[in-house]
């Protein structure tokens, strides 16, 4: 039940949206420190636990995405009974916990599962910053905020990788891992200080069979929401092959290991960047047409960067441009595209964004897991499967649309549902 009675009777005024924005970002963002953070310590860690196969390191990055999709359909129905408080503060603890059982790994398969685990626990923020988000806005609002929740998350890949190099400078790669610990022991207490409950009372399920089965049902029925989260997929398949690929990329294929964070900051500034202009474009031309366009724009930039790189070959800075330009494309319709599918879902928001959380996160790693352990000593086959995300991606939206590209409109307009939050 939404009660912010705890604000009033302690005497604390409620977070207003900027803190609220804030600090959704930086629950979401445990996810991007736990990946991106790890990129510099790949090499350290596999001569740490004796992985012979270079490719085999992408584990470390994958073992935690598949994870982190494998629980999202916990956390949702979950949320839905018993609020997304409690629920968030067990999923944030059991990631500290767990961050720490990686640290204290002594061999590569224990590593694996403990970052499993990890992901796990961690997929409780994606469930629940989605489905506060949609607890207290709709429409261009709600894309809005998301975008601008994306935009604080997607500038910690400009520092993640730094950070990972500088912790590795003072210590060995567990300590990546206490880091992280205390990072989530930091968040778990302010959210838990100031963060209010979103779940409406006429919106609460009762935790059974029948009613998870109906919601699940009801997300996958309907048209924007599968074909969205769809659509998303494919998208996140690029993201997740990126990441995957991108250590062995600047370190074999540029053979520049010290330009790591600055190739991670080349790309992702852009696209935080893009997310802030996005928080401002779909008010003023709709949800539909900014998405669209970006869609439209990453497959371009994805065709592009790889026909560059097939004909005449490209220097990093060049793979770094590149890179960054499909990137602002994936910025303008990651959000986007995740507003749409949740158009429907006000009921059942919870289990909804852990269908499509589930259906994203497992399909992107698995695609990225594909992509990723193809990689040859060169950048073709990542970018022949992120061209390939981007155009079935493209092809998915226009039949989700029924070809009605760029078309103004979209959800309708609504203000906040919690007007304190948004002061």
């Amino acid at each position: 039940m939404f009660d912010d009675s705890h604000s009033t009777r302690s005497g604390k005024a409620p977070p207003g949206r900027r803190e609220t924005v804030v600090m959704l970002a930086g629950l979401m963002a445990l996810n991007a420190f736990a990946i991106d953070a790890m990129i510099p310590a790949l090499p350290a860690i596999g001569e740490s636990l004796g992985v012979a196969r270079e490719n085999d390191r992408q584990l470390v990055v994958l073992a935690y995405m598949f994870g982190f999709g494998s629980s999202q359909l916990l956390w949702g129905p979950l949320a839905d009974r018993f609020g997304r408080k409690p629920v968030l503060a067990v999923g944030v603890a059991l990631y500290a916990l767990f961050g720490l059982a990686c640290a204290l790994a002594w061999s590569f398969p224990m590593l694996i599962a403990a970052r499993f685990a990890m992901g796990a626990s961690a997929a409780v923020t994606r469930v629940l910053v989605t489905a506060m988000v949609r607890d207290l806005f709709e429409g261009e609002v709600m894309a809005q905020t998301m975008s601008l929740i994306f935009m604080v998350f997607i500038l910690i890949p400009v520092v993640a990788p730094t950070v990972g190099q500088a912790i590795l400078m003072v210590g060995e790669w567990h300590l990546i891992f206490v880091v992280l610990s205390a990072y989530a022991a930091a968040m778990w207490c302010w959210s838990m200080i100031r963060l209010p409950e979103t779940l409406h009372p006429q919106y609460r399920r009762p935790l059974n069979l029948g009613a998870i089965g109906s919601a699940i049902g009801d997300t996958l029925k309907d048209r924007l929401s599968l074909g969205y989260t769809l659509a998303t997929t494919a998208i996140f398949g690029g993201l997740t092959a990126y990441i995957a690929s991108i250590q062995q990329i600047v370190f074999d294929v540029f053979e520049a290991p010290q330009m790591i964070g600055l190739v991670f900051a080349g790309v992702a500034a852009p696209m935080a960047a893009a997310s802030w202009a996005n928080s401002r474009l779909v008010g003023r031309f709709g949800l539909r047409r900014v998405g669209h366009s970006g869609v439209i724009g990453f497959a371009v930039v994805a065709v592009l960067h790889l026909l560059v790189a097939a004909t005449v070959g490209e220097s990093l800075g060049l793979f770094i441009l590149l890179q960054g330009l499909a990137m602002v494309g994936f910025a303008f319709c990651s959000a986007n595209l995740s507003t749409l599918a949740m158009t429907n879902m006000a009921p059942i928001a919870g289990t909804a964004s852990s269908v499509q959380g589930v259906t994203g996160t497992i399909g992107g790693a698995v695609i990225g897991l594909i992509i990723g352990q193809r990689f040859d000593g060169t950048q073709l086959p990542f970018l022949i499967g992120l061209a390939t995300c981007a155009l079935i991606a493209l092809a998915i939206v226009a039949l989700t649309e029924r070809g009605r590209f760029l078309r103004k409109g979209g959800p309708r307009v609504s203000p906040p549902v919690v007007p304190e939050l948004c002061e």
